[in-house]
């Protein structure tokens, strides 16, 4: 009779803990599937990256009227809130408050100030063109002046012929050259208000309907980061407005003690002009220093030291009080995302590349971690 050894049986699981140490590598740990994982991630990030610029590229007018209306409805939300908490009134009411107080206060501006503020406007378009056709001549009398007038575009008064358009035109002009011929530049304003208009009055619906397109892991992640979008925005648009009034407000201050002709309008055109930083400093002073050399040597020198002098006073004392409550932007990328975005889309992404760069860095502040004291350089 044979007797079967106990110890048999344990055999058959020690070999198979045998087998699978001896082929340890799941799809978890293998190096070969964790670099295709990585691949495979890359490959996604730069697809994912590819239709975001290929759709700025596209429909770039588009959505930089949807842009500059989120931007409205920002500055509609943030001044209701204002009314409603001090006033303890409704949003509806509020925000009605709000809009017919605006509407008043230009329509008050455009009666008391606006057959002036035209007759400057028109005045100052003729003299600038008048200014800009001697300058010509005077350049196209030396060989260096020649020079750059051979290398400027007819846009900007040279001689160069503008380039061709771009793909961009032709893709994109089914569905965005209404924005541009068919409206104009009103009609688009007028987009721009009535849609900002209609986004402050239920912001919850927008907002709302942009988390539903989001997976339920991120949508926490997202409201966030919309809420952080939407403060820095606000808080952007605040500070420059104030940046914006005293600029405008010293101009014409000093325009008008200098003697210039036109300050008012030129006032306000250097006032306008600030709410693109760095650049519109330069864009604002060009109009009055041609304006006063017109007048004369001394009289465009004197122009130059103001506007040095005010913008001295406005980097120096004013962004610094305005940076403690609103935003802060690194001056290099400022000018790094102007240029990027004002290539891209022209004007309009000149004009908006701060307040749209400004919500970018927060998202992204808000979207990552912060280094460690030794990570950091």
């Amino acid at each position: 009779m044979t007797v079967s050894s106990p110890s048999a049986p344990s055999h058959a699981p020690e070999s198979g803990q045998n087998k699978e140490k001896k082929h340890p590598e799941t799809p978890d740990t293998d190096p070969r599937a964790a670099q295709l994982a990585r691949i495979y991630a890359l490959l996604r990030l730069t697809l994912a990256i590819t239709i975001v610029v290929m759709l700025i590229w596209v429909v770039g007018d588009v959505l930089m009227v949807i842009f500059a209306a989120t931007l409205v409805a920002v500055i509609l939300h943030n001044l209701a809130g204002i009314v409603e908490r001090r006033m303890r009134l409704p949003y509806w009411l509020a925000l009605t408050a709000v809009v017919v107080v605006l509407i008043a206060a230009l329509t008050g501006l455009v009666w008391s100030s606006g057959p002036e503020i035209s007759e400057q406007a028109v005045k100052l378009r003729t003299a600038l063109s008048e200014q800009a056709h001697s300058l010509r001549d005077s350049m196209g009398h030396s060989t260096t002046g020649r020079m750059i007038l051979d290398n400027l575009p007819t846009t900007l008064g040279g001689n160069e012929a503008a380039s061709g358009t771009s793909g961009f035109g032709s893709l994109a002009g089914s569905m965005t050259g209404f924005v541009s011929s068919a409206f104009g530049a009103a009609g688009t304003l007028a987009v721009i208000l009535i849609a900002g208009l209609y986004f402050a009055i239920s912001p919850e619906l927008y907002v709302n309907g942009m988390l539903r397109l989001v997976p339920h892991a991120y949508r926490k992640a997202s409201r966030n980061l919309l809420l952080t979008a939407g403060r820095t925005l606000w808080a952007w648009t605040a500070g420059q407005a104030l940046d914006m009034t005293v600029v405008g407000l010293l101009s014409f201050i000093g325009l008008w003690c200098i003697g210039v002709p036109l300050a008012l309008a030129l006032g306000v055109v250097a006032g306008l002009a600030n709410f693109i930083p760095y650049i519109g400093a330069f864009v604002g002073a060009v109009p009055a220093v041609l304006i006063a050399l017109s007048q004369g040597t001394r009289e465009g020198f004197m122009v130059m030291g103001l506007y040095a002098a005010i913008q001295f006073f406005e980097g120096n004392v004013m962004a610094p009080l305005i940076q403690r409550h609103a935003v802060q932007m690194p001056p290099g990328l400022t000018i790094l995302s102007q240029t990027i975005f004002g290539t891209i889309l022209g004007i309009p992404g000149l004009i908006l590349a701060s307040p749209l760069t400004a919500a970018l860095l927060a998202v992204a502040d808000r979207a990552t971690p912060e280094l460690k004291e030794d990570e950091r350089v």
